[in-house]
């Protein structure tokens, strides 16, 4: 697939960042898998991407060709399914050897911060491509993990499927790193990635291809119609589904992307994930009542006409 197909890919569908169910001993449910699955295809999401969200970074390895195949067959032929590696140089090379045999056409690399500079990150980004002799989602999440030029190379060498831009800033208008990004790539590679909140001015502003989500996960429908009007341009609907979601996203910022979010699908009714894989755990009884609240609001918001 060249970059032509995952420009045009990333367009046809909200991409969901989901947890992963797991039942009380930790092992992956997939019962309650399909269940969040299926909840998000009703809503119109036909890609998934495996990360963060579902803790690839603590995932055993002896588990990770499992997982995948489960995942892949749960969300079914008309679905685009994107697990993740790394964030270690080991585990990154342990899974792309894996990767390299299993059914998908790319994986994310979860980015490493601590113990790394550039000029290594970069082989081991090309270290991983060569061994699964498949391209990666690069995943820019902190400002400056990769200089414009470095991203560039892994671009013109096919290594690249598309881009995760996650860099969160006060303004996301007022991004140098990313308008610098932006004068050597092609806007339409990339894909805003922290959700409804900055999707608007990403996908207007830079002209992105596309937006990940995990609050998706509780309305999906909504976020669906939120990606259909911005690639309308019907910017008054997407600021108002914006609006709906953003309490959600304030009590991840507030507490943890990925803790509340994995309590929202729980306290949603839509699939019972079970517990985080450590080494995270889950929420306070403070913290879960006002979550509760915020979820039961987005359950039953409808968008004003």
């Amino acid at each position: 697939m060249n970059n032509l197909d995952y420009k045009q890919k990333i367009k046809t569908s909200v991409i969901a960042v989901p947890p992963l169910a797991r039942t009380s001993d930790l092992t992956v449910c997939e019962k309650e898998n399909r269940r969040l699955i299926e909840h998000l295809k009703s809503g119109g999401i036909r890609t998934f991407l495996y990360g963060g969200n579902a803790l690839f970074y603590h995932i055993r390895l002896s588990e990770y060709d499992q997982v995948v195949h489960q995942l892949v067959e749960l969300a079914g032929p008309d679905s685009w399914v994107i697990p993740s590696i790394g964030s270690s140089f080991g585990m990154m090379m342990d899974q792309a050897a894996i990767a390299a045999d299993l059914p998908v056409d790319t994986v994310m690399v979860l980015p490493q911060k601590d113990i790394t500079d550039v000029a290594g990150i970069e082989r081991g980004i090309r270290l991983a491509v060569d061994r699964m002799g498949k391209p990666v989602v690069l995943y820019l999440k902190f400002d400056r993990w990769l200089p414009p030029s470095a991203v560039e190379r892994l671009v013109n060498d096919d290594c690249v499927s598309w881009i995760k831009y996650a860099v969160v800033l006060p303004d996301p208008n007022k991004d140098p790193y990313l308008r610098e990004l932006l004068e050597r790539v092609p806007a339409e590679l990339f894909v805003s990635g922290m959700g409804e909140q900055p999707a608007i001015c990403h996908m207007r502003d830079f002209n992105m291809g596309g937006f990940t989500s995990g609050c998706v996960c509780v309305r999906p429908d909504l976020s669906t119609q939120m990606l259909k009007a911005i690639q309308v341009s019907d910017w008054q609907v997407a600021e108002r589904i914006r609006e709906i979601f953003e309490p959600l996203e304030n009590q991840r910022n507030a507490i943890s992307p990925i803790r509340v979010l994995h309590e929202s699908i729980r306290i949603s009714g839509l699939s019972n994930v079970g517990p985080l894989l450590p080494l995270m755990s889950g929420l306070d009884e403070t913290q879960l009542a006002p979550l509760s609240r915020v979820v039961e609001s987005l359950q039953s918001a409808k968008l004003a006409r």
